[in-house]
């Protein structure tokens, strides 16, 4: 059996009984009911998925799936491939976007190396708590305007490999999760991913990625119209589409939000390419949806198309594009926020205050 057909068995609903209780002490804080608004909805959803009508986030992990795409050879994007493992070398350095706002969430940030093509210095120290994990399924994926852009079973490798690194994380100590991504191509492989799910055209799903102009973008659509007719994936077979037209970074990712479902774990997704992982995951197993957290709404025109189809609304809006897991920072800081609102304000009774 497979790693992650095991942890889909542990998956489970939303905890009610524990939803209740912190609405009912949520209605009894120092406060007219309500009136801190999505971080009253955001702490009685911890509780529901914790299990615990007083959820603590504490030990706070990102864990930035890193991967190469073979599409890149069809001019997608404006950077080059190798970039992929620079940056992962900037964010073993601890000079990436992501350390400095995983640092300020006091998040750890898990660098998981899924498929990077280039070579990764894994001997960098990082001034802040910065690890890196091989688990390479590849060294990169293959151009999905050929074929395929993985096996079936490299599809499934990617998905175990994601429910592994969390499984580790967990034996260690994990109250939320944060997912992100870094792979030169990835916004090409998700608008696929999205286009096939939510049922849209790629011209509605498809953004500019790394700045590309109009004549670049109308180029990368076309692309990825190109690959979706060559390989026709079919929406009601998730593991299909992750190989058609995805990535191994994505798989991860998938894989890493199946893991935390079944532990009971929040995730926070990043921005599209998180959104695009966690279209397989549910894809896979609906009931994932319910341990999603929208951090912010991305830029990438199809990010806000996932969320609608996942009925996710974002936390932020900040006009973010960037990856890494720099949204998923800023929404565990909001979480733990949330759940410390929840178990930290006192109550009318308890403060000696009349209530209305």
């Amino acid at each position: 059996m497979r790693e992650f057909e095991r942890a889909i068995r542990n998956i489970k609903g939303l905890d009610a009984k524990s939803m209740e209780q912190a609405r009912i002490r949520q209605d009894t804080l120092t406060k007219p009911k309500g009136s801190l608004g999505r971080l009253e909805e955001l702490s009685i959803r911890l509780a529901g998925i914790m299990r615990n009508p007083h959820p603590a986030v504490n030990n706070k992990v990102i864990i930035t799936m890193a991967g190469d795409h073979g599409v890149v050879e069809e001019g997608v994007t404006l950077y080059p491939q190798e970039v992929t493992a620079q940056m992962v070398n900037n964010f073993l350095r601890g000079g990436a976007a992501v350390n400095v706002l995983a640092d300020h969430a006091g998040a750890r940030v898990i660098v998981v190396d899924m498929g990077v093509s280039g070579k990764l210095d894994d001997h960098l120290s990082s001034p802040v708590d910065t690890e890196l994990i091989i688990k390479k399924v590849g060294i990169g994926t293959r151009n999905m305007v050929l074929g395929p852009a993985m096996s079936r079973e490299e599809a499934f490798r990617s998905l175990d490999a994601g429910i592994e690194v969390v499984d580790e994380q967990v034996s260690k100590g994990m109250d939320i999760l944060g997912i992100g991504d870094m792979g030169i191509g990835n916004t090409t492989a998700s608008s696929a991913i999205a286009s096939v799910f939510t049922g849209l055209k790629p011209i509605e799903v498809t953004g500019r990625g790394t700045g590309l102009d109009n004549g670049k973008l109308n180029h990368k659509i076309n692309i990825i119209d190109k690959a979706l007719n060559i390989n026709k994936p079919d929406p009601h077979d998730a593991v299909d589409v992750l190989a058609k037209v995805g990535g191994f970074e994505i798989g991860g990712m998938a894989g890493a939000v199946i893991a935390a479902a079944a532990h009971r774990i929040p995730v926070v997704l990043d921005g599209f390419i998180s959104g695009a992982a966690a279209l397989i995951a549910v894809g896979i197993e609906p009931e994932v949806r319910n341990y999603l957290i929208a951090s912010h709404q991305s830029v990438e025109a199809g990010h806000i198309h996932v969320l609608n189809y996942l009925k996710l609304k974002p936390l932020l809006n900040l006009n973010m594009r960037l990856g890494e897991g720099t949204g998923a920072a800023l929404g565990i800081s909001l979480a733990q926020a949330a759940a410390g609102v929840l178990n930290k304000m006192a109550t009318f009774s308890q403060a000696g205050v009349s209530e209305a």
